[in-house]
């Protein structure tokens, strides 16, 4: 098993910034894709962004420039820098990863634990 750690979340003003991080400790072969997913009471869990291993990115509208997600391969670590903060942005943030921990083994689909960010208005 990945136990995907997340960290970065709180309560912010609208128009602050948080920086959420997600790190993938312990022994790993691969990572590929690499998102972050956010849900808000009452609501289905929606895609914010995502980040392919070679760098590729791909960001939900309500988002785009004003979000930004990165991934520090080396460290089995992904960031998302969210700028200019909204009250609606106000949900649990998800990290998703999918990991090959092994050469040999299938490539498996994990979560982190979620972390709440709240935007005052």
């Amino acid at each position: 098993q990945v136990q995907l750690v997340e960290s970065g979340g709180g309560l912010v003003p609208a128009g602050g910034s948080l920086r959420l991080s997600c790190a993938a400790p312990g022994s790993i072969f691969s990572i590929n894709d690499m998102g972050w997913y956010h849900q808000a009471s009452g609501n289905l869990r929606d895609l914010v962004a995502t980040a392919t291993s070679d760098g590729s990115t791909n960001y939900a509208n309500s988002v785009k420039g004003r979000f930004t997600i990165s991934r520090d391969n080396a460290k089995n670590t992904m960031y998302l820098q969210m700028n200019s903060l909204k009250p609606e942005d106000t949900a649990v943030y998800y990290c998703n990863a999918q990991v090959q921990r092994h050469r040999y083994w299938a490539v498996e689909n994990y979560w982190g634990q979620g972390t709440q960010v709240t935007v005052s208005s």
